[in-house]
């Protein structure tokens, strides 16, 4: 699970970054950030119902506040 998680959460981070970077090179011609960041939200998207499905199977627990 943590490999998964691990692997989600550094393609959520490339995204941002590569639309950083299309945001300071691209003079406004092209759409490359407005796909990196669709794509950013898709992987969280995808990310957070991953854990809620996970968490309904039982492969992980909640382990609440201590």
């Amino acid at each position: 699970m943590r490999i998964i998680v691990g692997i989600a959460f550094v393609g959520i981070l490339y995204s941002l970054g590569s639309a950083l970077i299309y945001l300071m090179r691209d003079t406004g011609n092209s759409k490359r950030m407005v796909y990196a960041l669709t794509a950013r939200i898709g992987l969280s998207v995808l990310l957070f119902l991953f854990v809620l499905f996970a968490h309904w199977m039982g492969w992980i627990q909640s382990t609440g506040l201590r």
